[in-house]
Parts: structure tokens; C-alpha cells; sequence
């Protein structure tokens, strides 16, 4: 079976043009699952090879690149003042003052084309030091750019000009900074919600920002507000029907992306403060339940109701990750822990076909393309493997500076976020894309 769906998997890339990866519109790409079907993707570099351009970005922000067409966007935060603090239990930092932008980029050299502020924002609330003002990741079409800050607002951009078309705000106290990222459906702006003081999901109409629907998460008793908090990019799947798959603290929830309905819900116990996202196959989810002992999770997703009880399949408390997300190809899950061990599992009962240690913290989360898994160390190494029951290391990759962002993968090219710059890796340009 393994190797009918490695060579299905090879065909759809390699014979079909519409299997190129051309674009990347939003966090962990086209399928926000961190699968690529882009060709000739690169597998060593340095910083003195196989780098097609470097540009320096102005501020911090640790979303991921977009692209579609002929360019990329990104979000910053220029940040004045910034200091490094412990609040509570965790580290922080505070600023005096955060310009909170949008740039678009030339795909082809790196060239700024236009930089938008689109919040100002004084003595902003703390965020945590793994994180920052601007995580979460824009998502793109055609004509538009949408950019969400969290708790900051929530900014449409005309993508070509940078002219902003709308903007709104939803309060939310976050405790340590906005994480969850923008999905797009339809006509919808999908966003998560999951603070201190409030925990749900809406839908924003994309031509003006109007709220279309609301829904509250499950309740969630405990004793500390904190333990409410959850990071979670949804993830959009179409199982018998299209769903949106949402975990959170204590519960994973499934809704009808069109109406927010929502379809069911499971228990995964006591987990919050989640950032991995969930990934999806042969009917199942699968997703980590965060802090403070995070558990990987499988459930059927064709329940209706509480499902806790009836839909399960398997846990494991085996270095899963509290951040990053895991990857899936066939029956296979591949992931690695925020300490660096990364493992091959068995989807249908989580078991490991190998776990390797690679002697770097991993906050960005992996990304499949051509047979092969690319774990981003924080320290900026990059060690790509072979998807296989086998380990196989393919290559180390070493760079400048911290890698939090997930990169985005298109056809023959990787483009990389550090805190500072932006790595266009491999052949660069559009590759079989007329310009826009």
C-alpha cells in the first residue's frame, strides 16, 4: 500500500500541471496542512549557496511568507522599546510602541514593492518572548490581503497597491501574544478566538468585514484563566462533508465552515496554551493538545455530537509537540518535539517507526515535499529526510538567525523568515506562471 500511494503521490507531482505547487496563500499552504506538491524543491544550501536572494525585513514578526503570482507578503512589527521581562512564570517582553505593517515583496529579487501600517498601537500588551506582535499569517488571493493581529485588529488589503479596504477589531486577552492564523471559505474570513476572558470562532464577510457568524467553544471549567488559551490555525477537510476542524483548550470541535454550526466535539482532557495545528487523513484528525502535557490524538471525523468516547482512536504522550505541527503522508505521521526528537509514526495506532534527535529547539512546524520532510531548527538549521519508516538524513542546512516562522515551499523554491531576513532559497522567480 506504501508504495502505491508513493508512486500516485510522485505522478500527481511530476505528470500533472496542475499539481505544481505555484502558490502559497496561507499558513502551512494550499491545503494549510504543510503538504507541497512543488517540483525541483531544494534540498542543501548555505549562505553561500543555492541562496537566489537575501533582503533584510524591516522590525520582527514571526508569520510565515504568502505568495501568489509574482509576489510575497509578510507582516512586521517595528517594535520601540522592546524589553525582556519575567511576568508570572513566563517570559515576556514588553514595547513602548508597535507599528504593526504589512509588505509585499517581488518574488523574482526580494524587492519591496509596498509597506502599509496598518495598526499603531502604544504600549501594547506583553507578549511572550518565543513570540511576538505580528505571528499569525496573512492569507492571500487574487485581488486581496487579509492580516490579522490578534487582539490588534484585522486589516483587507488591496494585495497589488497595499491600499487598505477595511479594518475591524476584536478584543481578546491573550496572556502571551496572538498566535492563531486566518482561513479563507468562500466568502468568508474564518478566525480563531481563544483568550483569558473569551473563547469562540466567527466568520468575517471578506468584502467589509462584517461579522456573518459566532460560536462559542464548549465550556471549559478550570481554575485559572490562563489554562483557557489556545494558538490553534484551523484546518479545512472534506470528510462525507467540509468541515472545519478547530482544536482548543480541552476540546477539539468540528463546525460547518459555512454557517458555524458546529458538527462535534471531543474531549482531549486538560491541554491549552496549543499551537500546533491538526492534520487530516482516511477520515481521521490528528492534533497535539498543548501544554502542560501534550498528548498526540487520533479521532474519527464523521461523529455527530459528543464524540469523546465513541470516535477515539489513540493517544501518546511520546515527545509530541506543544508548537509545531505535525505532517502526514499515506499512514504516516512525521513531527518533531519543541526540544528537536523528531519521529515517524503509524497513523492508525501512533506508533514510532524511528525518533532522532536534531540538536535544535523546532518552533516552526515541518513541511513535506517530494518524498522528502523538512524539520526548521530554531538556531536556523534545516534538516531535511527522507519520508520513509526508515530514517534517511538527506542533508543539513545551516543559516543565520532564529527560524520560527514555517517557510513556504513553491515550485523549486523555499522561501524562509528569520527574525531579520527573508531567504528566497533555490531558483526563485515564477516558475510556469503568467505575471500578473
Amino acid at each position: 500500500m506504501r508504495s502505491l500511494l508513493s508512486v500516485l503521490f510522485t505522478a500527481i507531482i511530476v505528470n500533472s500541471v496542475a499539481g505544481a505547487e505555484l502558490n502559497w496563500p496561507q499558513f502551512r499552504g494550499p491545503r494549510g496542512d504543510g503538504t507541497s506538491l512543488a517540483t525541483g524543491v531544494p534540498v542543501r544550501w548555505s549562505e553561500t549557496n543555492n541562496i537566489a536572494w537575501k533582503v533584510p525585513i524591516p522590525g520582527r514578526g514571526r508569520s510565515s511568507p504568502v505568495v501568489f503570482g509574482d509576489r510575497l507578503w509578510l507582516t512586521l512589527a517595528v517594535e520601540q522599546g522592546v524589553v525582556r521581562t519575567n511576568i508570572g512564570p513566563d517570559d515576556m517582553q514588553t514595547a513602548e510602541h508597535v507599528s504593526l505593517e504589512a509588505a509585499c515583496l517581488d518574488r523574482a529579487n526580494g524587492k519591496t514593492l509596498w509597506r502599509t501600517q496598518l495598526f499603531a498601537v502604544d504600549h501594547p500588551d506583553p507578549v511572550h518572548w518565543f513570540n511576538s506582535w505580528a505571528t499569525p499569517t496573512p492569507a492571500v488571493e487574487a485581488e486581496r490581503l487579509y492580516c490579522d493581529f490578534g487582539t490588534y485588529g484585522t486589516a483587507c488589503l488591496n494585495s497589488k497597491t497595499g491600499k487598505v479596504l477595511w479594518t475591524t477589531r476584536l478584543p481578546l486577552d491573550h496572556q502571551v501574544g496572538p498566535g492563531s492564523s486566518p482561513v479563507l471559505y468562500k466568502n468568508l474570513l474564518v478566525l480563531v478566538r481563544d483568550g483569558r476572558d473569551a473563547q469562540y470562532v466567527t466568520a468575517l464577510d471578506m468584502k467589509n468585514g462584517q461579522e456573518v457568524w459566532k460560536t462559542a467553544r464548549p465550556p471549559i471549567n478550570v481554575s485559572s484563566l490562563n489554562l483557557k488559551k489556545s494558538f490553534v490555525t484551523p484546518l479545512l477537510v472534506k470528510a462525507g462533508r467540509t468541515q472545519l476542524i478547530s482544536p482548543g483548550a480541552h476540546w477539539v470541535v468540528s463546525y460547518d465552515p459555512a454557517t458555524g454550526k458546529e458538527l462535534w466535539r471531543a474531549r482531549h482532557g486538560t491541554g491549552f496554551s496549543i499551537g500546533s495545528g491538526p492534520v487530516f487523513g482516511e477520515g481521521v484528525a490528528y492534533f497535539s493538545t498543548g501544554s502542560t502535557r501534550p498528548q498526540l490524538c487520533a479521532f474519527r471525523a464523521d461523529g455527530e455530537g459528543d464524540v469523546t468516547t465513541t470516535h477515539a482512536i489513540w493517544k501518546i504522550t511520546r515527545q509530541v509537540p506543544i508548537m509545531s505541527s505535525p505532517v502526514m503522508l499515506g499512514s504516516e505521521l512525521y513531527w518533531t518535539s519543541d526540544d528537536g526528537l523528531a519521529t515517524c509514526a503509524d497513523a492508525r495506532n501512533g506508533d514510532a517507526y524511528w525518533q532522532e534527535r536534531l540538536n535544535q529547539p523546532h518552533h516552526a512546524s515541518p513541511l513535506l515535499a517530494e518524498g522528502r520532510v523538512y524539520f526548521f531548527g530554531k538556531e536556523g538549521k534545516c534538516t531535511v529526510v527522507k519520508a520513509d519508516k526508515k530514517f534517511e538524513k538527506l542533508a543539513e542546512n545551516q543559516l543565520e538567525g532564529p527560524v520560527v516562522a514555517t517557510p513556504a515551499i513553491v515550485d523549486r523554491t523555499i522561501f524562509l523568515r528569520t527574525d531579520r531576513h527573508l531567504y528566497c532559497i533555490g531558483a526563485g522567480g515564477v516558475a510556469n506562471q503568467p505575471r500578473r
